[in-house]
């Protein structure tokens, strides 16, 4: 089993925050499929630098308030 990478996020709580926003909206909105989302918020897969930062402009405000760093 794959060990899940030390990056912790709260796009599901600001996606819900911004208007309800579905998993599908968010998808569109940056460019990745919905399943890529899904995976983000379960902590499966660490977004692109790219992709996080199309995220974190999106609901105004920085990386660090998108993306955290578990130590171990």
């Amino acid at each position: 089993m794959a060990k899940r990478p030390p990056i912790t996020n709260r796009v599901r709580e600001l996606r819900e925050q911004y208007g309800q926003m579905s998993q599908s909206a968010l998808a569109k909105e940056i460019g990745v499929t919905r399943q890529t989302v899904i995976a983000i918020e379960q902590g499966k897969y660490s977004p692109s630098l790219e992709s996080a930062f199309r995220i974190a402009r999106l609901f105004g405000v920085g990386l660090e308030d998108v993306f955290g760093w578990e130590e171990d």
